[in-house]
């Protein structure tokens, strides 16, 4: 018997050492296969360590990958990084910040150098991690999306965007933080339910109602609906003067059916430089633009919040004050004139913040960059009714649909200093790190070895966080179609999020982050593996109980102690005919085992990885060892029926759990089986 059978099994003493094994035998690499399958796996982002969402990805990506290169098919699995522009950012100002540092008062290309050094740290780290995780991808083959032929692809999309009209820059309302200083798509944003005081305000002969009276003070335009009975008496375009906050104003009536004659009272005013609805408005009736103040106004009103969050010379003695600041001083100085009607003290309503550091979003008016998405989504529309792409679970084609169908203009500029620089843009801005990514499987292949696009290209699965679909899934389907005339991907996995043991999201607030790399050093890899795929159905939260981590490291060790028995009995014995005569349970225990293999291909071909996981786990623990072994220590199974049912038992576990099944494998007699485990040593047919 192997003197490594002697010992429990000890993942530490096995897991690194077969990885290398596995990468010197260049076996990630594809190999010739009857077909190609390929997975682009989701760039991870160079900011920080591997976290359990990470593992889940890694994990299921993996099963695929090995599936189907033991299934004899031309596999490639690429691996990336994700230089994620905003998001790399925020977490380098907080290393800054600890420093007692600003990015505000750093050189550009500084900050810049310095996010570089930070990222190519965590790159090395972030490598080693995933490599712990078993991932059997293809590393001569990694990408970065910072990388020169990325980047030039990049650039080229840009181009073709803009020669084909579908990019323009322009000043429109965008979502501002004013803590990081940029702007943010919509995706960016969080819609948060909030509860404010209500303020019912006297404007003229109006009542007008409002959460951010400190937005008022330049409003000199009044809509109501043109078929509400309560302002029949007021015309369109009539003059009508008033006291307001600082002094009298000459409004305006305007009337228009945005508005919603059961909301407030009615009526409103509107200041365009701070709310896009207003914006529209003051557009669409080309309202007057403010003479005093021409670098700060637009039509119908002017900039009242400066980019920093606090008020502008328009605020009288309010200037400078930060919002929350000022208010209540605001309303004071309305109740002195009398303006203040009455005040709802709890008033609930979804205001956007920032995604990242929870700031309120202040819209502002801003040059930017933007996407005409309509005529993008078009084509992706077509190609996702048409059931080109197949996503799993099905209801997130309805969910992509409906996005699509409603698609707004894109934001693509980022006032940040890392990332890809927008061309020609004296502002220095930088891409939307989305922009960029939503290339990523074309870009990939494209930058790639010799012929790898053309090989793999539409890939077979991209599988992803469901949390994402929009920000990147409906991207890439878009960009793919509109580079290359063809759908980026078949198949749409998508997972739910990790959550703790109690169901709760992980954050470092909670104190309730799991470190899977910690759990793999407790209780190995395959443990975690398998711990995360069984019961977890595609596209729903699963929470990571580290006692059900524990439970299947006594599987492995259950597989480990059998594994034991059957060297042992193989020693012990002799050779058994080349073609035995079957014994009493043989041919049961082979029609079985031939029926579980069917059903767990089924599975695996459908992406019911979870039930396959639970079939073969259930049945290694409760057949093979509660009953077929004990039958054979009754000589009622033959010997090689026993060694056939648990070598192909070591294939059907492999996908979930490579490093043990392959350690065992390499322990078998070499006439019972043939190469790695992985290497395609299952029977054709199944498995």
């Amino acid at each position: 018997m192997d003197k490594r059978l002697l010992k429990p099994y000890d993942p530490k003493a096995t897991e690194d050492r077969i990885y290398k094994r596995w990468e010197k035998s260049g076996w990630f690499e594809p190999k010739t296969g009857k077909k190609p399958f390929c997975i682009i796996m989701p760039p991870t982002n160079a900011n920080g360590s591997l976290h359990a969402g990470h593992a889940l990805v890694l994990t299921i990506e993996d099963i695929m990958t090995r599936y189907k290169r033991m299934r004899g098919y031309k596999t490639l699995w690429l691996p990336g990084l994700d230089h994620a522009g905003f998001e790399t950012q925020v977490v380098y100002e907080k290393e800054l910040e600890k420093q007692g540092r600003s990015r505000f008062k750093m050189k550009p290309e500084d900050l810049y150098k310095e996010i570089w050094d930070f990222t190519e740290n965590n790159k090395k780290n972030i490598r080693e991690q995933t490599k712990k995780m078993g991932a059997s991808c293809d590393w001569s083959r990694e990408k970065y999306t910072l990388d020169k032929d990325i980047v030039k692809i990049v650039y080229e999309t840009f181009e073709k965007l803009k020669k084909d009209g579908l990019i323009y820059k322009g000043k429109k309302i965008v979502n501002w933080c004013p803590k990081h200083q940029t702007s943010l798509s919509d995706l960016e944003t969080t819609d948060v339910e909030q509860t404010d005081k209500f303020y019912y305000l006297k404007y003229g002969p109006f009542t007008i109602a409002t959460a951010r009276p400190e937005t008022k003070f330049g409003d000199k335009y009044v809509v109501v609906h043109p078929d509400d009975k309560r302002y029949k008496n007021f015309k369109h375009g009539q003059k009508i003067n008033l006291e307001w906050i600082n002094g009298p104003v000459a409004a305006t009536v305007i009337k228009d059916k945005i508005i919603d004659m059961d909301f407030g009272t009615g009526a409103m005013t509107i200041t365009p430089w701070h709310d896009s609805i207003d914006f529209d408005l003051a557009q669409r009736h080309d309202l007057e633009k403010p003479a005093r103040n021409a670098t700060h106004s637009v039509a119908g009103g002017e900039q009242i919040i400066d980019f920093q969050g606090r008020l502008l010379a328009i605020a009288g003695e309010f200037k400078g004050m930060k919002i929350l600041e000022a208010r209540p001083l605001i309303i004071e100085k309305l109740k002195s004139k009398g303006l203040v009607v009455k005040i709802e003290e709890n008033y609930k309503h979804i205001v956007k913040k920032c995604y990242k550091c929870g700031t309120m979003i202040e819209p502002q008016i801003k040059e930017q960059w933007f996407v005409r998405m309509k005529p993008l989504a078009e084509p992706a529309i077509k190609a996702i009714k048409s059931d080109k792409i197949k996503f799993i679970p099905e209801r997130f084609k309805k969910i992509s649909l409906h996005w699509l169908n409603n698609i707004i203009d894109w934001n693509i500029s980022r006032q940040i200093v890392w990332g890809i620089k927008i061309p020609d843009d004296p502002a220095g801005d930088v891409f939307d790190t989305w922009f960029s990514s939503g290339q990523w499987p074309f870009a990939a292949l494209m930058s790639g070895k010799k012929n790898d696009f053309k090989t793999f290209y539409p890939t077979s699965v991209m599988e992803t966080a469901g949390e994402i679909i929009f920000f990147w899934v409906c991207r890439m389907i878009m960009f793919g179609l509109y580079k290359t005339g063809k759908i980026p991907f078949e198949n749409v996995y998508l997972h739910g999020l990790v959550l703790d043991a109690h169901g709760k999201k992980m954050s470092k607030s909670r104190n309730n982050v799991i470190n899977p790399l910690n759990i793999t050093d407790k209780y190995g890899t395959d443990a975690l593996r398998i711990g995360l795929i069984v019961g977890n159905t595609p596209g729903t939260p699963l929470a990571l109980d580290e006692n059900k981590i524990k439970g299947y490291k006594n599987f492995a060790n259950k597989i480990w102690n059998a594994s034991r028995f059957m060297l042992a009995q193989n020693e012990n014995s002799k050779s058994e005919a080349r073609n035995p005569k079957l014994l009493k349970n043989d041919k049961k225990y082979l029609g079985d085992f031939k029926k579980l293999k069917k059903e767990i291909t089924k599975n695996m071909d459908s992406f019911k990885f979870y039930i396959a996981a639970e079939k073969i786990y259930h049945y290694f623990w409760h057949v093979f060892c509660d009953k077929i072994i004990e039958e054979s220590k009754k000589n009622n199974v033959s010997k090689i029926v026993l060694f056939k049912i648990f070598s192909e038992c070591l294939i059907l576990l492999h996908p979930f759990m490579p490093f043990i099944t392959e350690e065992i494998w390499s322990m078998l007699p070499p006439k019972d089986v043939g190469g790695g485990v992985g290497g395609g040593a299952g029977p054709k047919g199944n498995i």
